[in-house]
């Protein structure tokens, strides 16, 4: 029987919760379980304000828009990570400056920052790699310091914290990610996090095409019109009725996976040594949403060899980001830095299959067997 590397859970209640959203009558948008969504991210993690959308690209164009980014603006943003990262930020004309990943492991590098800053730097965007928090404190002094504003791409971070607070309700906002490979999910889908006072109100407005809507559902305005820019950033009932089953059972899908991180870890101790492998660096003053479960090969050589090796058991293991920096789209746009820890994490990182129903014993024994 075939692995793959990633294979959807489900609860069992979706389907139940789908009848029951179309029964109500209402399957477009903000509508019953929209509500209770973004209330629970509200009330369990600290969000000044939660907002569904419809995947986290959304949510991280409405950040660039609520930003204010306009051409002649630099935004930062880790070389290492998904085209949306910075993409969101370039649809509103600004030019990116890629950041380097830690030696360690593939977060952003904080004790670099400050030298990219200049007076065009408008916001910095951190990505919680595999669910590990970057160093938010330091990043935040640094961006207090300079007046800038901090966004958290927090597309695998779900239920990871700093310092006890939850990642997402630290920077100014935040995005999620409900993509089907994500610890919980809604097939696609995001949510948008806003910590900051001063973009509540327009999010709302941005998320609902630029009107005031939602305030004239709620009866604080007695008629709706056009008041902003914007665009149809909230998804279906059909969406938030799936995402809240998977919400209900977030607490049994974290300790499951968190299982199989462990016994990843716990396994592959010897065989990463005898092979010169990392195992992904087990966090300490972070915590583990065990989103996934990562080897850093000595070469490039190696890790497709043993893709390949599992491949020929039926196991699906995959690298991930290639660097930003020298994609076709931006490598003429760059301003000619290396990125050493990037490239690194690019050709030598390799995932190992993470989801709920994994018989990981018969990964690990055939990844022994290389």
């Amino acid at each position: 029987m075939k692995i793959p590397f990633n294979k959807p859970y489900f609860t069992g209640k979706e389907t139940t919760y789908i009848k029951d959203a179309v029964e109500r009558g209402m399957i477009s948008g903000n509508g019953y379980y929209t509500k209770r969504c973004q209330t629970f991210f509200e009330n369990n993690f600290g969000f000044k304000k939660a907002l569904l959308t419809t995947s986290c690209t959304d949510a991280l164009e409405m950040c660039a828009i609520l930003a204010n980014i306009s051409p002649g603006d630099e935004v930062i943003v880790p070389s290492y990570t998904f085209v949306s990262s910075a993409l969101a930020f370039v649809r509103q004309g600004a030019k990116i400056v890629f950041a380097d990943s830690k030696a360690d492991n593939p977060n952003i590098d904080e004790t670099k920052l400050e030298g990219l800053i200049n007076d065009k730097t408008k916001a910095i965007v951190v990505v919680h790699y595999a669910g590990v928090s970057c160093k938010m404190n330091t990043i935040m002094a640094i961006a207090n310091t300079y007046n800038l504003l901090v966004i958290e791409d927090a597309a695998q971070a779900i239920g990871s914290k700093f310092n006890g607070k939850y990642l997402g309700s630290i920077g100014h906002m935040a995005t999620f990610s409900f993509h089907e490979t994500k610890n919980i999910i809604s097939g696609e889908g995001g949510l948008l996090a806003i910590n900051d006072d001063r973009f509540v109100n327009r999010a709302e407005i941005i998320w609902e095409k630029g009107t005031n809507r939602a305030e004239f559902f709620r009866g604080e305005v007695n008629k709706y019109g056009w008041v902003d820019t914007g665009s149809s950033f909230l998804p279906s009932e059909i969406i938030a009725a799936f995402l809240w089953a998977q919400i209900e059972n977030i607490d049994t899908i974290q300790k499951r996976r968190l299982e199989l991180w462990h016994f990843y870890n716990d396994s592959l101790g010897d065989w990463a040594k005898k092979h010169e492998i990392q195992l992904m660096p087990e966090p300490k003053r972070e915590t583990n949403n065990a989103h996934m479960f990562y080897l850093v090969c000595k070469t490039i050589e190696q890790r497709d060899a043993i893709i390949q090796h599992l491949k020929t058991k039926d196991i699906l293991s995959v690298f991930h980001y290639l660097s930003l920096h020298s994609s076709e789209f931006y490598k003429d746009k760059h301003d000619g830095r290396t990125l050493p820890n990037s490239d690194k994490f690019s050709e030598r990182l390799l995932r190992l299959p993470m989801f709920y129903e994994l018989d990981i014993a018969k990964v690990v024994e055939h990844l022994i067997s290389y």
